[in-house]
């Protein structure tokens, strides 16, 4: 859970934000907790992201931190200040707690499949009994009531002692209850009379103790449920660490004119550092000597390279692809934009909603309740006569049918079945905050490139220059000629240009005839000789620089990348490259129309361009040139206006508008850190998996509050019949099981939902009842 007190005054922004890594948090209550003990700290407001074990104090001087470690220990967790850096992302438990509960899991599960025949059969069937088959039962038992759930005894251990509640106090006290009454039941029970009244007769005697299962079952439901839960925080958290990973670990500066490699964080602003061919900038910066074409599609979202030259400036976490470049730094840790990306997609994760916070309040109500309750029903039977071993049974049915493991298992069951159909779907929904979001959204923002494109360049268009005074009339005259020719000098270039151009004469089925002197141009393009003419290809700057004049062509007015041909000092032809339309997208956006929603473009590449492409699939709305710590933003002006925000991306760009929006989907095609920052990532490459994504996750939200609903409504409506003594804690706890089965049952509907791409008739409102009926 990720809960916001009031946004920081001017007292506030006196001080900067101070962050403290947090430990021990098994559920959003311990966020709520913290939070609350953190804000009784004198000017201070605080934020608390469950995802990320963080905590973010604004308001705090930084000689006061220790004060808030110690309020964050007060509350019974731990806590440690932490420096933000662009490498300097949260590690959380996750990976741990979830190993934990796995290996908890695997031995609750495999000692409660056999307890639960074994008592079953032996307490209804005296015959199949044999010496101490009970106190073999309490044997198989004891590990799963102490060892397996000791992750629920130690967080209602830590709640009691600070005076609050949550699941994990029922969870504890139902699984204690129904052992130790067990125990109590095997040693003091009348051994010769009948056991409970359980509808068509009694039970034999010594069944009483038949609920061991009750408590071995419970732990292993909610062991699964926890264990799935900590597998999705874990994922919500990854984006972070991927960001970490972009950036640089050591920077080969210059000083006394001697390169020599040191740690980025010695790295000052305005020093002078290298960046050869394939590396990556470390930090932002001005280039003062070198020519080179970088690769800042991580950045912008532009396919092309950027050729950049002296007094251009570099954003850290791009690629040099050719040439070596001398960088001054102008901008180093925290200020860097990609440590700036990191912080807004932590930030934007702070806002997140989720569905398990309702539950967590009202378990903090409920658990309560029902502890008052079951004291005033024992002190009733008592009171009114009866035995105590009669009403310690009806105190004990009020316990064991409270006992929210239905409740428990809810949202992870729901949101198990719907993750493994979406995945056999090409969708993989990663938490329950996508679930929640998908039911609100009416607006889609899809990236440009690489999710509506293929993030690929290739020749769009291609124009040949008249021959002009100077040029071989016998030289090559055809476009087809040309083509060959300029094949032929890139053949020895791995650039993306080089690739659509040799990829465009293969195409035309034309073969390039060799090259002779070949050699690179950095951000500028190539040179070489084929068949004794000097060929060029390459930007309109490389033509200018070698004086070769430019005449005027169709293209002029050509959105997307021109590169020129010239042979032997005359241009000749120019070729148009742009990023290629993903194959199904204009259907996937007509889809996305069919069910209601509005669609924008967004792009870090010019207006024109994403205008172009945004007329070619009927989208009405096309925001571009937007920088990627900007994306964030025009998501959350669009979510300032009204509208509720899916995002679709792919690349490290996206990041953080990813993280920003209401819902946030990213293409398996695209980055790590793109993936790790959405909520659903989309395998199947068809781009009409959106609308799928969409649907199937509102029919597992859907089916996550049924569940919730009905294990509401069934531990309400079953409480007075335990308290009147008409549940007896042996037919409760089969009550309880079968509360859990109908989650599980009402689950697994989810299996048969059918992707409306494969059936047209299917795409429609989802939130119509006609058009859910027909999945």
């Amino acid at each position: 859970m990720d809960t916001r007190l009031d946004e920081p005054g001017t007292a506030a922004a006196e001080h900067p934000p101070i962050e403290l890594q947090l430990t021990g948090m098994t559920c959003s209550a311990c966020a709520v907790r913290i939070q609350k003990k953190l804000g009784k700290l004198d000017g201070v407001a605080a934020t608390v992201n469950f995802a990320t074990e963080r905590a973010v104090l604004r308001g705090l001087p930084a000689e006061r931190t220790a004060e808030a470690v110690a309020a964050v220990e007060a509350a019974g967790y731990g806590a440690t200040a932490v420096v933000r850096s662009a490498s300097s992302m949260p590690e959380t438990s996750a990976p741990e707690r979830s190993a934990m509960l796995l290996r908890r899991l695997i031995v609750a599960a495999v000692l409660t499949l056999p307890l639960g025949n074994l008592a079953i059969v032996l307490a209804l069937v005296p015959d199949l009994r044999f010496p101490f088959w009970d106190w073999l039962c309490v044997l198989i038992a004891t590990p799963v009531v102490f060892w397996c759930a000791w992750p629920f005894h130690r967080a209602a251990a830590k709640n009691l002692r600070h005076g609050s509640f949550s699941m994990d106090t029922l969870v504890s006290l139902g699984v204690l209850a129904s052992y130790f009454w067990s125990v109590f039941a095997i040693i003091f029970s009348d051994k010769t009379t009948p056991g409970y009244w359980v509808g068509f007769g009694q039970t034999p005697p010594g069944a009483d103790s038949i609920y061991l299962e009750v408590a071995a079952g419970v732990t292993t439901f909610l062991l699964a449920g926890r264990y799935f839960e900590a597998k999705s925080r874990h994922k919500a958290s990854g984006v972070l660490g991927a960001l970490a990973k972009l950036a640089v670990g050591e920077v080969r500066v210059l000083r006394d004119g001697q390169e020599s490699l040191i740690p980025i964080s010695q790295l000052r602003v305005g020093e002078q550092f290298v960046v050869r061919p394939g590396e990556r900038v470390a930090c932002d910066g001005e280039v003062l000597a070198g020519q080179a074409g970088v690769d800042t599609s991580p950045m912008t979202g532009e396919p092309e390279p950027k050729p950049v030259a002296p007094g251009d400036g570099l954003i850290g976490g791009t690629v040099v692809l050719d040439g070596r470049l001398l960088v001054r730094a102008l901008k180093v840790g925290e200020s860097t934009q990609l440590a700036q990306l990191a912080a807004l997609a932590e930030h934007a994760q702070t806002r997140k909603a989720n569905i398990q916070a309702l539950v967590e309040r009202i378990v903090g109500v409920f658990v309560p309740v029902i502890l008052v309750l079951t004291v005033l029903v024992f002190a009733a039977w008592m009171l009114s006569g009866n035995s105590a071993e009669k009403a310690f049974g009806a105190a004990i049915s009020v316990l064991i049918i409270a006992c929210p493991c239905a409740l428990g298992l809810a949202t992870p069951m729901a949101l198990m079945v719907g993750v493994g159909r979406g995945s056999q779907l090409g969708i993989l929904i990663k938490s329950q905050q996508a679930l929640e979001s998908s039911g609100r959204i009416d607006t889609v923002v899809l990236d440009k490139t690489g999710t509506l494109t293929t993030g690929e360049m290739s020749v769009h268009r291609m124009a040949v220059f008249d021959v002009a005074a100077g040029a071989d009339p016998a030289g090559p005259q055809t476009p087809e000629q040309l083509t060959a020719l300029a094949a032929a000098a890139e053949a020895d270039s791995e650039h993306p240009t080089a690739r659509a151009i040799i990829g465009f004469a293969e195409q035309n089925g034309l073969r390039a005839p060799l090259a002779e002197e070949f050699g690179a141009l950095p951000g500028r393009g190539v040179r070489a000789v084929v068949q004794g003419a000097e060929v060029l290809v390459g930007s309109a700057a490389l033509l200018a620089e070698r004086g070769v004049p430019r005449p005027p062509s169709a293209l002029d007015d050509a959105t997307g990348t021109l590169v020129f041909l010239a042979v032997d000092g005359v241009a000749r032809a120019v070729y148009a490259l742009q990023d290629s339309l993903r194959k199904g997208a204009g259907e996937a956006v007509g889809m996305l129309h069919g069910l209601g929603l509005h669609t924008v473009l967004l792009s870090g590449d010019r207006q024109r361009a994403a205008d172009d492409v945004a007329a070619q699939l009927g989208m009405k709305q096309a925001i571009g040139g937007v920088l990627p710590t900007e994306k964030a933003k025009v998501l959350a002006d669009l979510q300032a206006a009204g509208r509720r925000i899916a995002m679709v991306g792919d690349g490290i760009n996206d990041a953080a508008a990813l993280a920003t929006a209401n819902l946030g989907m990213a293409m398996v095609s695209g980055t790590d850190v793109a993936m790790k920052s959405a909520d659903i990532i989309l395998i199947r490459p068809d781009l009409r998996v959106v609308a799928d994504a969409i649907v199937l996750s509102r029919r597992t939200l859907r089916t996550i509050r049924g569940n919730l609903v009905w294990a509401f409504v069934y531990n309400v409506a079953a409480i007075p019949l335990a308290a009147f003594g008409l549940l007896n804690p042996l037919i409760a706890g089969a009550a309880m099981s079968l509360s859990s089965l109908f989650v599980v049952t009402n689950s697994l509907r989810l299996r048969n939902f059918t992707a409306s791409s494969d059936s047209p008739a299917a795409v429609g409102d989802p939130a119509s009842d006609d058009a859910e009926e027909s999945r």
